[in-house]
C-alpha cells in the first residue's frame, strides 16, 4: 500500500500540481531512510521525511520549485541538507532531497506505477536531473532485485550535470487475517488501518462489524459461520491474529493455522493458562510441538499489563510489526547469500 501514490494520482487527476519530495541519499544518521516520500502542494504537505527544521526547509524549497516550474516542463532539483546546528537537528548526518514538480502530464506514469503496485509487482522508477531531463521511466527490476531501494547516481556531483535517481518501489503490504470483531478486534483494526497491510476481518456475527462507511480502506469484512475457511483461503506468509469471543472457536482456528505451517505469524489473545490448556489439546490432536511453539499467546509485547482494548491493540500491533521486520530481514539475508 503506497498511499502517497494514491494521493498523488488524485491530485494530478484533478488538475493540481504538486512536488514529490524524496529522500534520495542519506549520509550518516538521518531521521528517515532513502526512498521516503512527501507530497507538497500550495496549500499543504502530506507525509513526512522526518519532521523538524529539515522538513520545514524542504517544504519551503518544494513551494519554490512549484512556483519556478509553472512555465517549465519537468522542473526538478536536488539539494543537500546537513543535519547539524544550522538546521537545529542533532542527527549529525546529511540528506540529499530530490524535488520533482508534477502535473497532469505525469498522470500516466503515476497511474501505471499505482496499478503495478496494486498487482504486487516491484517497479524501478528512474528520474533524470539533467538540464533537459527525460520523462520518468518505469521498468522491471533485475531478477532477484525486487526489494525496495533508492540510489542517486551523481557522477561528478549532482550540482554539475546529469544526476540520475533510481529507486525500486516494492509492494510492502503484509497480509493479515484477523478473527474476532469484538472490542479488541475493532480497536486493532483502527491501528492496522494506518499500516501498510491488507486485513481480512472475520467473524460469524455480521452485526458485530461497523457500517461500511466506517470500515478502513485496507480492510475486507468477511462474515462467516465457518471462520476456519478463511485460514484455508489465506496465502502463504499470512499473519494470523485470533481474537474471538469463543475459546472453542479459538482452538479450531489454532489447529487449522498450525496444521498448515506456512504462516508468517500466529498470535492469539488470552492468558498463560489458556496457552497451557491449548498446548495440551493441540498436542493431543497431533500438532507438532515445534509448530505449537510458534503460537504467540498471550499476544502483545512484554511489559504492558493494562487490559483496555485500545492498549491490547497497540501492544499486539507492535508485536506484529516486530514479526514483519524480522521476516523481512530474514528474507533479505537469504537473497544476498
Amino acid at each position: 500500500m503506497q498511499v502517497w501514490l494514491t494521493d498523488l494520482q488524485h491530485l494530478l487527476a484533478h488538475g493540481d500540481a504538486a512536488v514529490l519530495v524524496t529522500v534520495a541519499r542519506v549520509e550518516g544518521s538521518a531521521p528517515r531512510e532513502p526512498g521516503t516520500k512527501m507530497i507538497v502542494t500550495r496549500e499543504d504537505a502530506r507525509y513526512t521525511i522526518g519532521g523538524g527544521h529539515l522538513e520545514w526547509k524542504a517544504i519551503e524549497t518544494a513551494r519554490q520549485v512549484l512556483k519556478d516550474g509553472m512555465h517549465m516542463q519537468r522542473m526538478r532539483r536536488l539539494e543537500r541538507f546537513a543535519l547539524g546546528p544550522s538546521l537545529g537537528q542533532c542527527c549529525g548526518g546529511a540528506v540529499v532531497l530530490a524535488f520533482e514538480r508534477l502535473d497532469v502530464s505525469d498522470l500516466n506514469w503515476v497511474t501505471s506505477l499505482a496499478k503495478r503496485t496494486a498487482q504486487g509487482l516491484s517497479t524501478v522508477r528512474s528520474v533524470s536531473f539533467a538540464p533537459m531531463p527525460d520523462a520518468v521511466m518505469l521498468s522491471d527490476p533485475e531478477p532477484g532485485a525486487e526489494d525496495t531501494d533508492c540510489l542517486l547516481w551523481d557522477g561528478a556531483g549532482f550540482d554539475e550535470s546529469g544526476a540520475l535517481l533510481t529507486e525500486t518501489i516494492a509492494p510492502r503490504d503484509f497480509k493479515v487475517v484477523l478473527f474476532g470483531a469484538g472490542h479488541v478486534g475493532a480497536a486493532l483494526v483502527r491501528v492496522l488501518a494506518t499500516l501498510p497491510c491488507h486485513v481480512v476481518w472475520v467473524d460469524e456475527r455480521d452485526a458485530a462489524f461497523p457500517a461500511a462507511p466506517f470500515v478502513p480502506a485496507n480492510v475486507t469484512i468477511e462474515p462467516n459461520d465457518a471462520p476456519d475457511e478463511a485460514v484455508d483461503n489465506a496465502p502463504p506468509g499470512t499473519y494470523f491474529i485470533v481474537m474471538t469471543h469463543n475459546h472453542a472457536v479459538d482452538l479450531v482456528l489454532a489447529e487449522r493455522i498450525l496444521a498448515r505451517g506456512d504462516f508468517a505469524f500466529f498470535g492469539m489473545i488470552g492468558s498463560h493458562t489458556k496457552r497451557r490448556q491449548f498446548e495440551h489439546r493441540l498436542a493431543a490432536r497431533g500438532i507438532d510441538p515445534a509448530r505449537i511453539g510458534r503460537m504467540v499467546c498471550p499476544i502483545g509485547i512484554d511489559g504492558i499489563v493494562d487490559k483496555a482494548p485500545e492498549v491490547i491493540a497497540v501492544a499486539a500491533a507492535a508485536q506484529l510489526l516486530q514479526a514483519v521486520e524480522a521476516n523481512m530481514a530474514h528474507a533479505s539475508s537469504h537473497q544476498t547469500v
